[in-house]
């Protein structure tokens, strides 16, 4: 009689794209300027840690950018293109209205017949990916998936604003998980809430060809960062003791990068040396659901995170929404 192996999901190859035009923040100040908006370096830096970030070309959209983060993931993976069965894509800039983001990459990267579907939970849609495909490996629904976080976030910034459009730029990062007798993603929680909304929203939509509302991001800065630390700590709090593990078995914090000073606040709640915090965020801006797995694959390829690492992953965006997944590279 065979007895079936638990099943658990492990990543087994991590990508990522930027955009070739890299924006400093000098250039940003010079552009605001032309509109009679006082911005600089410093400014920018002082507030969020931003040095400069990465906007896409009018014609480039997310799945065109998902495709070589997928690629570069599958190559590290050793997996075929043919051999996924599963794509999610997390994202809140979406090539179009329907089909989804995660269908055109599909058709992209040459394989057909497998589930693919977007994830929209802005900031946090990469855990909140990562914690539906783990959830489908381990039933068996799936063996091998692709995980994706493409964001365009350049098209919908007011750049009248200097409060938001300082902050955002554009990328995508990727994963392939695959089905484990070896324990990786350990655990995962992911919450949302409602009453929140107004605080970070694109409030837009498009109704017989125009567009109805404010097509553009509006954020209250001070009302993210005050719920922001508040969740992260306590999310990351509940993963571990779900895990059965401690603050001090954490090798590695990768929050969304969104602002240093948050990612600092969160990391000095957990007792975590600063130099465990992988940031990307002084060179890649916020990339919303692109950000997690963006800092993921810049420290698996830096040489910083490997094999046996414990990383937190943590993610807070509009919506509400928040969460944390806890695995073993």
């Amino acid at each position: 009689m065979t007895t079936a192996f638990p099943r658990y999901a492990r990543i087994l190859g991590t990508g990522s794209h930027l955009p070739a035009n890299r924006v400093t923040n000098s250039d940003l100040a010079e552009r605001l300027a032309r509109d009679g908006i006082e911005t600089s370096h410093d400014w920018i830096v002082e507030r969020t840690g931003i040095h400069a970030r990465h906007f896409a070309a009018p014609d480039v959209t997310a799945s065109d950018m998902a495709l070589p983060a997928s690629l570069a993931a599958l190559e590290a993976a050793g997996v075929r293109p043919d051999e996924i069965d599963l794509i999610i894509v997390a994202t809140s800039t979406p090539d179009m209205i329907f089909p989804s983001t995660a269908c055109l990459l599909q058709r992209k990267l040459g394989i057909h017949g497998c589930a693919a579907f977007d994830v929209q939970a802005v900031c946090s849609g990469f855990v909140y990916a990562l914690t539906v495909a783990d959830a489908m490996i381990k039933s068996g629904a799936a063996t091998k998936a692709l995980v994706v976080g493409s964001e365009v976030f350049s098209r919908i910034l007011d750049f009248k604003d200097r409060t938001t459009c300082v902050l955002f730029g554009d990328g995508a990062g990727a994963v392939v998980l695959g089905a484990s007798e070896t324990p990786g993603i350990l655990a995962s929680e992911l919450h949302a809430d409602g009453r929140h909304v107004d605080i970070l929203c694109t409030p837009g939509t498009v109704s017989g060809g125009e567009v109805l509302g404010h097509p553009l991001l509006k954020m209250d800065g001070q009302a993210v960062f005050k719920l922001a630390v508040g969740v992260l700590e306590k999310v990351a709090r509940s993963v571990l003791e779900k895990a059965g593990r401690s603050e001090s078995d954490i090798d590695w914090l990768i929050p969304h990068q969104a602002n240093i000073r948050i990612m600092q606040g969160t990391a000095k709640k957990l007792k975590m040396p600063l130099d465990k915090l992988i940031v990307t965020v002084d060179e890649h801006g916020n990339t919303s659901a692109a950000s997690i797995p963006l800092a993921l694959d810049a420290a698996v390829r830096g040489g910083k995170i490997k094999a046996g690492d414990t990383v937190m992953l943590e993610g807070v965006g509009g919506g509400f929404t928040w969460g944390a997944v806890l695995l073993d590279f």
